[in-house]
Parts: C-alpha cells; sequence; structure tokens
C-alpha cells in the first residue's frame, strides 16, 4: 500500500503542477489583461474600486445559477470517462491475465479514494447549484467545489497513468506472489484469519499464477510467462524458512483442502503423506509449475527451460534450509519433466532438463556437513540419470542417452574432485549406461556414451586415478577395434571447445584439452587391438596394481 501510494504521489506531482501551472498563467494573465486593460478602457475607474481578486469573487445569482449547473454536468461527465475506461481496460487485463486483476483493482484503496473523490465532488456540484439564490450566494462553498471540480480535471490523466502502471503484468504478478506469501504465513490482513480460509486462498493465488503463466504461453509472450512462473517459485522458496513457525493445523489436510482437484487426483496415501511431511504447499507450487511445464512444451518449449531452472532454485532453497521431502518433491519434479519431454520426442527439451537437474546434482554434492543428507539422494539421482538415457536410447533418442552419459560423468569428476563418499555408486551407475543395444540407431546413440566414458578415463588417468580408469577399461573391453578406433579418431579431432552453435552449455561434449588428449590416447593404448602389441596389456596390469580401487 506505501509504494501504491508514493508511486500515486510521483504520478501526481509529475502530471499536476505543468497543466495546473499553465492554466492558472493563462487564466490570470488574461483576467489581468481584462481588468487593468479592457475594463478601463470602457470609462469604469479602475483606480479606487476593487481589485481584481475582490471582483473575481462578486458572484452574480442569476449568472451563477447556469454556471453551476454547467459545472455539475462537467464533473459528471469527468466521472463517466473516468469509469468507463477504467471498466474496459480492466476487463481487457482480466481477461487476459487472471480474473484476479479485477479483485485486486477494486481493493487498492488509491482507486477507491480517486473514484470517490470524483463521486463527491459531483454530488457537491450538484448540491451547489441548488444553493444559490437571489438573496443568498455561499461564496465559500462555491470556491471549494470550483477548486474540486479543476482538481478532478487536473487528476484524470494521471489517474489514468496509475491504472495502466497498477494493470503492469509484471505488478500484478508481484502483488499476486506477495499475497500468496501473506496467506501462507498469515503475515499482514491474514493474521487472524481462519486457517482453512487462508489454505484455501493460497491454493487458489498459485492457481492464478499458473494461469497468467499459461496465457501468456498461448499468446506467445515468454516475459510475462518467466515472470509467473519465477513468482510460484518465490513464494516456495520465501516459505520454506518462515514454515517453521505455523501451527500444526496450517500442515493438516482438511475436507476444503481436499476438495481442490489437484489434491483429488492424488491417491489418499499420498495426500496423508503430504501432510505428514509438511509439504502440501510445496507441493501444490510445484505441481502448478508442472501444468506450466507441459503447456511449454506443446506452444513454447523454450519456457520448459525456465521451470526446469526454477524447479532447480526450489530443490537449492530447500537443501539450504535443510528441507529433504521438499528436495525429494523437486526431484521427482525433475524426473517428470525428464518424462514429458521424451513422451513428447522433444530432444531439445530433455537436453535442457537434464543440464538443469546436472546442476542441482552438483549442489546436492557440495552440500555435505549439512542437515540434509544430500549424499544419499546423489545415488538415487544417478540412478534416474540412468534409467531415463536408457528410457531414451531405447525410444531412439540417442542424443539424450548421450546427454545423460557426459552429465553422469561430470558428476563423477565432481566426486573424484570432491572425495565423495557416494563417488564409487555413481561411477557404477555411470557405467552401466551403455546397456546392449537392440538395433543400430540405439548402437549410434551409444557411440556417445562410450565417449562419454573414455573421457572421464582420460580424467582419472591425469588425476592419479589409474584402477579407476581400469574399472571404464573392462566395461569397454568387449568392443570392436573398429569402434573404439573411430571413437578414439573422432575425439582427438576435436579442436574446438565451444560447440558451433549457441547453447546453454557452451561447451563442445567431445572436447578435451591437450593435457587430456594425451591421457585419451595413453587409454585407448591400453586395447590391444588399435596396438598389435602386448604392452598395452601390460600398462593396464600396471594400473591395476598401482592404485587402491576405491582411491580418489
Amino acid at each position: 500500500m506505501v509504494s501504491a501510494w508514493n508511486r500515486w504521489r510521483r504520478t501526481l506531482q509529475g502530471t499536476l503542477a505543468l497543466p495546473a501551472g499553465v492554466a492558472f498563467v493563462l487564466f490570470g494573465t488574461f483576467w489581468l489583461v481584462d481588468f487593468y486593460g479592457l475594463h478601463s478602457t470602457r470609462g469604469v475607474a479602475v483606480a479606487g474600486a476593487v481589485g481584481p481578486l475582490t471582483r473575481l469573487l462578486d458572484f452574480d445569482p442569476d449568472t451563477l445559477q447556469n454556471a453551476l449547473g454547467n459545472l455539475a454536468q462537467i464533473i459528471a461527465a469527468v466521472l463517466g470517462i473516468a469509469i468507463t475506461v477504467v471498466s474496459i481496460v480492466v476487463q481487457i487485463a482480466a481477461t487476459r491475465y487472471t480474473s484476479r486483476v479485477a479483485d485486486m483493482f477494486f481493493r487498492d484503496r488509491t482507486n477507491l479514494a480517486v473514484m470517490g473523490f470524483f463521486v463527491v465532488a459531483c454530488i457537491d456540484a450538484v448540491w451547489v447549484s441548488l444553493a444559490v439564490a437571489r438573496d443568498y450566494v455561499p461564496r465559500v462553498t462555491i470556491v471549494v467545489t470550483v477548486g474540486m471540480v479543476t482538481a478532478s480535471l487536473l487528476a484524470l490523466i494521471p489517474y489514468f497513468a496509475y491504472v495502466f502502471d497498477f494493470l503492469d503484468p509484471e505488478k500484478v504478478i508481484a502483488r499476486i506472489g506477495k499475497q500468496t506469501l501473506h496467506n501462507a504465513l498469515g503475515r499482514g490482513r491474514q493474521t487472524d484469519a481462519n486457517v482453512e480460509v487462508r489454505q484455501g486462498q493460497t491454493v487458489t493465488s498459485m492457481e492464478q499464477l499458473a494461469g497468467v503463466a499459461i496465457n501468456a504461453i498461448s499468446q506467445k509472450d515468454k516475459v510475462i510467462a518467466s515472470n509467473a512462473t519465477s513468482a510460484l517459485r518465490r513464494v516456495i522458496v520465501e516459505y520454506l524458512p518462515g514454515k517453521s513457525g505455523l501451527g500444526a493445523a496450517w500442515f493438516a489436510i482438511g475436507p476444503r483442502l481436499r476438495a481442490d482437484p489437484d489434491m483429488v487426483a492424488l491417491a489418499p496415501e499420498s495426500v496423508t503423506d503430504l501432510a505428514a511431511a509438511k509439504t502440501w504447499l510445496e507441493w501444490k507450487g510445484l505441481r502448478q509449475m508442472c501444468s506450466v511445464f507441459g503447456e511449454a512444451l506443446k506452444e513454447m518449449p523454450e519456457m520448459a527451460h525456465v521451470v526446469a531452472i526454477e524447479t532447480r532454485y526450489v530443490a537449492e532453497a530447500a537443501l539450504a534450509v535443510s528441507e529433504r521431502a521438499v528436495l525429494s518433491l523437486a526431484v521427482r519434479f525433475m524426473n517428470t519433466y525428464l518424462r514429458a519431454a521424451l513422451n513428447a520426442r522433444d530432444v531439445r527439451t530433455a537436453y535442457n532438463v537434464l543440464n538443469q537437474y546436472r546442476l542441482l546434482a552438483e549442489t546436492m554434492m557440495r552440500a555435505r556437513g549439512g542437515g540434509v543428507d544430500a549424499a544419499a539422494q546423489l545415488s538415487e539421482v544417478a540412478a534416474h540419470f540412468r534409467y531415463y538415457a536408457q528410457l531414451a536410447n531405447g525410444m531412439g533418442l540417442g542424443f539424450v542417452a548421450e546427454t545423460a552419459a557426459y552429465d553422469l560423468g561430470a558428476l563423477c569428476e565432481m566426486a573424484s574432485i570432491t572425495e565423495s563418499p557416494v563417488h564409487d555408486a555413481l561411477l557404477a551407475t555411470f557405467l552401466d549406461i551403455d546397456k546392449e543395444a537392440e538395433n543400430s540407431a540405439q548402437e549410434k546413440g551409444l557411440r556417445g556414451v562410450r565417449k562419454a566414458q573414455a573421457k572421464l578415463a582420460a580424467y582419472y588417468l591425469l588425476a592419479g586415478a589409474g584402477a579407476r580408469a581400469r574399472q571404464i577399461y573392462d566395461d569397454m573391453a568387449l568392443e570392436t577395434t573398429e569402434r573404439l578406433r573411430s571413437i578414439r579418431n573422432e575425439m582427438l579431432s576435436v579442436r574446438a571447445k565451444e560447440f558451433w552453435e549457441i547453447i546453454d552449455r557452451g561447451t563442445n561434449f567431445d572436447y578435451v584439452d591437450e593435457d587430456r588428449k594425451g591421457k585419451l590416447r595413453e587409454f585407448f593404448g591400453w586395447f590391444p587391438e588399435l596396438n598389435n602389441g602386448g604392452s598395452a596389456r601390460a600398462a593396464v596390469d600396471t594400473a591395476r596394481s598401482s592404485e587402491p580401487r576405491g582411491g580418489a
């Protein structure tokens, strides 16, 4: 409310001063010209007579009756214009974005104050026109009425500016988000509200934010869709630190909340689990983001990437405040996004979701010693990568499988650097991606998996982890000589670090620097078929004994 009033005050100051000043100067100038110039030339003595201000306020009853009637018509016309314009603009905004716009508009105190002033000025002008008689002229009332009519005319333009500013989509979204958070945490006007009422208002507001995003996607408006999705994320993220102060009644899922369409679709056991974990609000918010993701897949795939980013932010916020249940929810929704992208055969979206999923896993790996045992979930995340990689490969989407393999390889590298206790589990999962292919299309996808494995082996050799490189060698030992040679040659031939198209990841998957290329040659040198000699086998045996199996 304070910020809205400040904006309105600045608008008044900026737009009232100029027209008011111009009108005052023009009227005052010509009035003085008439009074001292033309008036005196007609033979009327000015000296010793009344001054210009006194003359101005010397009202004639016969003239005033007509003039005041016109004032009443003017202010009624101003009120009609204001109501017409506001009604049209509010209706358009409500139709395009959300019906919540109309409710917010007519609850806004500034709007109510301005419209109320117009009404009061109109009523006052009507009444004063009836108060003038031949033997009585209420001069103070007339002056005040003229001032109110003048203020109404001057306020019309800045008020329209305020209305358009109020209905700006970004500000509407911000207001809904703020009200949603206040409902959830019981702040502001919601401090004493009934818990079920607050729950209902919170759910409705979240649905409205999702509705704004979906409507914007259907109209190809990425800016508004992104803002609405970000508002959903902010509600969840800002809610997480404050939820500990809420009573048990807030987390209970009563009849009103259970009647929500999203809740109705859930199995009773799932609803019970949400109540026990105290995560119904986070689930509802992520469920709305999932709806936006589904719409984006059909209409604006680049928005699906935005949803994945926002979901990662939610997971990272949950990790920061040790909310493991919320972190698990976010991981499940990441899996849901991957499934939806694969079902739609949208390789680009799957690629982008995997990128955000990997970044989340890296954050989980860095979160050691916190209240959430993130390392324990990393093995599950790695298993999800493997599952969706194999699923994508079976669907003929080999590039998705290749992307998952490179991401898992990157996680193995980070686990080795940070000496994560789940490194061995990640490596085992990584080596299990390349199941036996059933046709040539799937086999082509597995070439990328083998490249990712060879790239990781080169890293291990560079880091002095020969035993781990040996595990990758053992996994690749049955590959054909021709296949191994082509993989080696392709990887050694890549010179450009950046991919030749604009991508979010930037780096070419197959690129390795010169130091690692030397180790890559060493790794492929272990395969006797590529070297026609026994020296390679001796090198492998040396690697087997050079380091304990679990070394970093």
